[in-house]
């Protein structure tokens, strides 16, 4: 049974940064693209940026591009969210999921194409 484990988050002010981290085990880790997805009160989960198994490839939501980075170790099985320069609009919680297929060589943005997730991790910014 795979099992994905967020954390990192907190309350910054704006400006500031954080890193999420997500620890995975079970299944082969390197074989599946991770994304990192958020979601706010009301709002609809959305993509964050996507990261291949290789990790050679990623993909960013224009709201996030040249302020998030996404990175990952797969001798640790663990997929990053460095963010920096946070805004108050970044407020949410963050989750990380696994892609549904196996050698995925596209990057599906959203939810319901990811079948495992973490309970998720909270970040908020103070403006």
């Amino acid at each position: 049974q795979v099992q994905l484990v967020e954390s990192g988050g907190g309350l910054v002010q704006a400006g500031g940064s954080l890193r999420l981290s997500c620890a995975a085990s079970g299944g082969t880790f390197s074989a599946y693209a991770m994304g990192w997805f958020r979601q706010a009160p009301g709002k609809e989960r959305a993509v964050v940026a996507l990261i291949s198994g290789s990790g050679r490839s990623t993909y960013y939501a224009d709201s996030v591009k040249g302020r998030f980075t996404i990175s990952r170790d797969n001798t640790k099985n663990t997929v990053y969210l460095q963010m920096n320069s946070l805004e108050p609009e970044d407020t949410a919680t963050y989750y990380c999921g696994r892609d549904r297929d196996w050698r995925s060589t596209t990057f599906r943005t959203t939810y319901w194409a990811y079948d495992y997730w973490g309970q998720g991790t909270q970040v908020t910014v103070s403006s």
